[in-house]
């Protein structure tokens, strides 16, 4: 380690460190290198948040709630620091905060107990906008040395002044209250920040492109995030006479380098350039991100090579790197693949069970048919679209598209073991399956062909051939759910599907019990396919089918649920989110208005009904009104009149006269009993 130009902190075990805004992502990965770190003094870590916390933060000996802290107590806490750290470089309302603390802490140097040391975190946005040194070598870099020379983006002028101020402090009294600026790099690794929406975008792969916004030709600063605090722990471990350093790596990467490579390692390895104020449409960027992806510069950190004799991260850069950094996105964020296979008899339900896997994992259901047609498609469209400068893979995929039909005719539209497993094995490698992960519908079927499709053709065997030791790690699964049921059931259930299911599965009575059998002497054999996961250590999970009722579905569909854990990928997107939202009210709408139909339709039944009784009841009840109020007219008439008349009426039938009217009209004058 180079000792010129260094000065020691006094030592003071631990050093208590002051970190503003510990919930970001640069200051949360600062403090936890620091309290993690094992080389030089110990440090206890501090620091303020701005939200109450989501996760426990083991690597802070005590956080302050900066919403509910007055700057007369935090100026409290940051004279109980040795070192006070403050990172402006993803939230710009940090700057206004970081000038009060150093500018406060300057006015005490006479109360301090001891030296205090203040350092910067700040962004090579700050020399975003400095000429080259010399205009006829572009790739000459700028350099730590000459910093005096750097102009800031537009954006970023309070950050250069703040910078400048910082400095200027730091030389009141510098055995007292030292100050550094460290410059920092675009920052990448630990599960990303800046670069987040190209990982993510490459990882969800629903784009077929991933977005490079510009013309991806300038040069883009970058440091790894550890690479980062160790270049801060070197301040506080050496504290060097130069109190401005640049952080970055040695790498000169372009973005569509960065870009391309992350689509390569996570994606669909293909990119598209894009104007670049389509980058302002997109939700996942903050404004300083968008500026700070437009950065062309090529700088190089002479400070801390000379100085520091750093154990580095990436001192390479992010693209030499990027295996390395897209295993940290995966294990920080906890985008780790579930791979799960399903084995059973025919007609269990696998396909019902792994397509609900499927929807509530977001995982790839890998069927052999449906990989089969996809893979032939595929080889197809290179064939047809070939390109001149990849001849070797035009031929190959050629070759292996002869084979794959040339088997497929020759085995009445099936493919040998070595091919269906190769097939397969090139699905399963595919970064959509390394990414969210797969569940394997139905497939393998016999220990040969599991210990073929999980063996590892990279291995190198050394003498060691068991099982454990040859097998893929990345391709196999995790979980192997075995379903069973009764013959008797499988049949019943068989006999119940509609006919086109019957035909789809080719589960006619004689194929249905062919299949059946088969299934059942493969698994009387000694090496079976559960035995393969068995020796493998896989966790199994044997399940019953004894019912196909919804309770007892959704029984066994927690059951999964419960034995794979929860899901390990990205949330709903906010689109999605209200997308779902949307549909779940608009059922609950349809559900509403179909109870509201139903319940004025039997309040309608309700009163048609009482409305009939009612109309009934009148109705009798003037019946029997009338009845009692005609039964003395009744009487009358039976008595008085109808005996003449009958009379009348019956003369008038036996003579018929031309007027039977004036006839009978006649007949009752003569014959009127009364003689009125």
């Amino acid at each position: 380690m180079a000792e010129q130009g260094m000065e020691r902190l006094n030592p003071k075990s631990p050093k208590r460190v002051f970190i503003n805004n510990v919930d970001s992502y640069t200051s949360k990965w600062i403090a936890k290198f620091l309290s993690e770190c094992l080389v030089g003094a110990a440090f206890c870590v501090v620091g303020t948040v701005s939200d109450s916390p989501e996760e426990d933060r083991p690597y802070l000996r005590d956080e302050y709630s900066i919403k509910n802290m007055n700057r007369e107590v935090l100026l409290s806490k940051l004279m109980d620091c040795d070192v006070v750290i403050y990172n402006i470089t993803q939230h710009a309302e940090q700057l206004e905060e970081a000038l009060w603390a150093v500018s406060a802490l300057h006015d005490e140097i006479n109360n301090f107990s001891g030296p205090k040391m203040f350092i910067l975190v700040s962004t090579v946005m700050t020399w975003a906008c400095s000429k080259p040194l010399d205009p006829d070598d572009p790739e000459l870099p700028l350099t730590d040395e000459i910093f005096w020379r750097r102009r800031a983006h537009p954006n970023f002028n309070h950050h250069i002044d703040l910078e400048k101020r910082v400095a200027k402090m730091g030389k009141t009294n510098r055995k007292l209250f030292s100050t550094y600026v460290v410059a920092s790099g675009l920052q990448y690794g630990m599960g990303e920040q800046i670069f987040h929406f190209f990982f993510k975008t490459s990882w969800l792969g629903q784009k077929q492109r991933v977005p490079v916004f510009g013309d991806g030709t300038n040069i883009v600063p970058t440091v790894h995030i550890k690479d980062l605090a160790s270049v801060v722990h070197n301040v506080i471990e050496h504290q060097p006479k130069p109190y401005y350093l640049l952080a970055v790596d040695q790498s000169h990467n372009t973005m569509e380098e960065i870009v391309k490579t992350v689509s390569t390692a996570l994606g669909p390895g293909k990119i598209q350039k894009k104007p670049f104020k389509e980058a302002f449409l997109t939700k996942d960027l903050s404004a300083m991100e968008i500026d700070s992806l437009q950065v062309n510069l090529r700088v190089e950190a002479v400070h801390i090579k000379e100085l520091f004799s750093m154990d580095w991260r990436c001192e390479s850069g992010l693209v030499e790197n990027m295996e390395q950094v897209v295993e940290e996105f995966r294990q920080t964020r906890g985008m780790l693949p579930l791979r799960v296979c399903v084995v059973g008899p025919p007609a269990v339900g696998k396909s019902s069970v792994c397509k609900q896997i499927c929807k509530y994992y977001r995982l790839h259901h890998i069927t052999l048919k449906e990989t089969i047609t996809e893979t032939i498609a595929q080889l197809e469209f290179v064939v047809q679209n070939s390109d001149p400068e990849a001849e070797n893979d035009d031929s190959v995929a050629e070759e292996l598209l002869f084979s794959l039909k040339e088997s497929m005719e020759q085995n009445g539209g099936l493919l040998e073991d070595h091919l269906l497993v190769k097939v397969l094995k090139h699905k399963l490698m595919s970064n959509p399956c390394k990414n969210q992960g797969f569940i394997l519908d139905g497939f393998p079927k016999t220990y040969e062909q599991a210990k073929e499709l999980f063996s590892d053709e990279d291995h190198e065997f050394e003498g060691d051939t068991s099982l454990t030791s040859v097998h893929n790690r990345r391709i196999t699964p995790e979980f192997v759910l075995v379903l069973d049921a009764s013959d008797s059931f499988l049949q019943d259930r068989v006999m119940n599907l509609p006919e086109r299911v019957v035909q789809e599965q080719n589960y006619e009575q004689d194929h249905f019990m062919q299949k059946l059998n088969r299934y059942r002497e493969a698994n009387m054999e000694e090496e079976t396919v559960v035995n393969f996961f068995d020796e493998l250590d896989v966790s199994l999970l044997y399940l019953e089918v004894t019912s196909g009722s919804e309770p007892d579905c959704l029984q066994l569909t927690q059951k999964i649920f419960d034995t794979l854990g929860p899901p390990r990928n990205y949330g709903s997107s906010i689109e999605e989110v209200k997308k779902e939202e949307r549909m779940r009210r608009e059922e609950q709408e349809r559900a509403e208005e179909e109870r509201n139909e139903e319940e004025e339709a039997r309040h309608r039944a309700a009163r048609w009904e009482e409305w009939t009784k009612h109309l009934e009841e009148v109705r009798q009840q003037e019946e029997e009104l009338l009845e009692v109020q005609s039964a003395s007219m009744r009487g009358y008439l039976i008595e008085q009149v109808m005996p003449t008349l009958s009379r009348g009426l019956m003369d008038c039938c036996t003579a018929r006269p031309h007027d039977p009217v004036d006839f009978l009209a006649e007949f009752l004058l003569k014959n009127n009993p009364s003689n009125y």
